[in-house]
């Protein structure tokens, strides 16, 4: 094989990964269902700051005195970083009210096209980025 040859291969190669990995990322209808929106108020408890997406796990107390945990996803870590949010905008600690869909499955926790609106009103995730404010 010729050096032109290998250097070929190995282009068409990285490029036929790169392009598997962008069409194996899910639509969002494929795990939450439009038809399950929810809304709920809690604490923040852990913020995942990772790809392939952010991950912001938030605690609701419920009436009988138990906790529920949900995992809220929200954009890419550069996505977000790029319209200005940094991973300590949001606080192990603060109150935040959620926006969201509920997963399909009824056992996960998972909550999908969320938006998280601090105490302040901030708002963190939701499609108008920092401008929706």
């Amino acid at each position: 094989m010729s050096r032109y040859s290998a250097i070929g291969a190995f282009v068409a190669a990285v490029c036929l990964g790169a392009g598997s990995r962008v069409m194996a990322h899910h639509a969002i209808t494929a795990e939450f269902d439009p038809n399950r929106p929810i809304t709920f108020t809690g604490t923040i408890k852990q913020v995942e700051w990772m790809n392939p997406h952010i991950y912001t796990q938030v605690e609701v107390k419920q009436p009988d005195g138990t906790s529920l945990v949900y995992r809220v996803e929200g954009g890419p870590p550069n996505s977000l970083f790029r319209q200005g949010w940094r991973k300590d905008d949001l606080k192990v600690g603060e109150t935040v009210t959620v926006t969201g869909l509920r997963a399909k499955s009824d056992t996960s926790m998972n909550i999908g096209q969320a938006t998280i609106t601090t105490a302040d009103g901030r708002k963190i995730y939701g499609s108008a980025g920092r401008g929706g404010q």
